[in-house]
């Protein structure tokens, strides 16, 4: 009956090695009080400017994972590249949102008649990776704006720093997977920071 702890030995020395990634998340500018009695928010979601990983222009990090992709199997490259940009509005941002929904009394999502409209900018993607054996969180990085939705004037900042992406138990092998947890993670705990 020795098979448990040697499990869990295991288990601890594979998650030594894993830097400690804690979300930030802080008010930069202006005041969320507006917000207080605002039952719905439009939301927005940008990713214009956006760093991948080492690569400061999302655009050369797509192009290189499309012709590793495709060099291993035809076409398979073609299809990483259409599903990293259509993640964004088939999982991240639903994700985002469904978590905000859950941890909020107000509500975001498509209402462009609400008066503040809450814009959600990724400045960057850590995509990580799971290989079995070794593995790399995923995080992002983004700026959040809450805005007057008709005049666009700013009425507050905020910097989410290091939302973490990761799926309990380890089996997210699949980079949206852990990307989408990402933003799951940033909706619940922006919701609770403007609750406060």
């Amino acid at each position: 009956m020795q098979i448990i702890p040697k499990v869990a030995a295991v288990l601890l020395l594979a998650t030594i090695g894993l830097p400690a990634v804690a979300q930030k998340i802080k008010l930069i500018d202006g005041d969320l009080s507006a917000l207080k009695n605002e039952k719905q928010v439009n939301v927005e979601f940008t990713y214009d400017q956006l760093k991948v990983g080492k690569f400061d222009n999302e655009a050369d990090y797509i192009q290189k994972k499309t012709t590793e992709y495709n060099q291993k199997e035809a076409g398979k490259g073609d299809n990483w590249a259409k599903a990293w940009k259509n993640d964004r509005k088939d999982r991240f941002e639903p994700s985002f949102q469904s978590l905000f929904n859950e941890n909020s009394d107000t509500k975001v999502g498509d209402y462009s008649g609400a008066k503040y409209t809450l814009v959600f900018h990724t400045t960057f993607v850590e995509p990580g990776f799971n290989v079995g054996v070794m593995r790399k969180n995923a995080y992002i990085d983004a700026e959040v704006l809450i805005v007057e939705t008709g005049s666009k004037k700013t009425v507050a900042k905020i910097s989410v720093d290091n939302a973490p992406g990761r799926i309990f138990g380890g089996f997210d092998f699949d980079t949206g997977e852990r990307i989408k947890e990402a933003y799951a993670v940033s909706g619940k705990k922006l919701a609770r920071f403007i609750n406060k």
